[in-house]
């Protein structure tokens, strides 16, 4: 008989913060499959990367990132 909710909600709990989130992401990822959508993602993906390594963009360290975000919204 498979382990109930309760259960597997103690076990997970247990795992370290990294395997928790890949755990998290796995299971995300196994709620909606569509092709479309992991297609499209793959390429933008693909875009952002050939565009960082190409210096078409800077990249911005992310604590900056996120005192811009905290100026911003003050």
């Amino acid at each position: 008989m498979p382990p109930n909710i309760a259960e597997l909600e103690a076990q997970a709990l247990q795992l370290s913060p990294e395997d928790r989130a890949q755990l998290a992401d796995k299971l995300l990822s196994s709620l909606a499959v569509d092709p479309v959508i992991e297609e499209a993602w793959a390429v933008e993906v693909d875009r952002r990367i050939r565009e960082l390594d190409g210096s078409a963009v800077n990249d911005i360290p992310v604590q900056d990132s996120i005192a811009r975000a905290r100026a911003a919204i003050r």
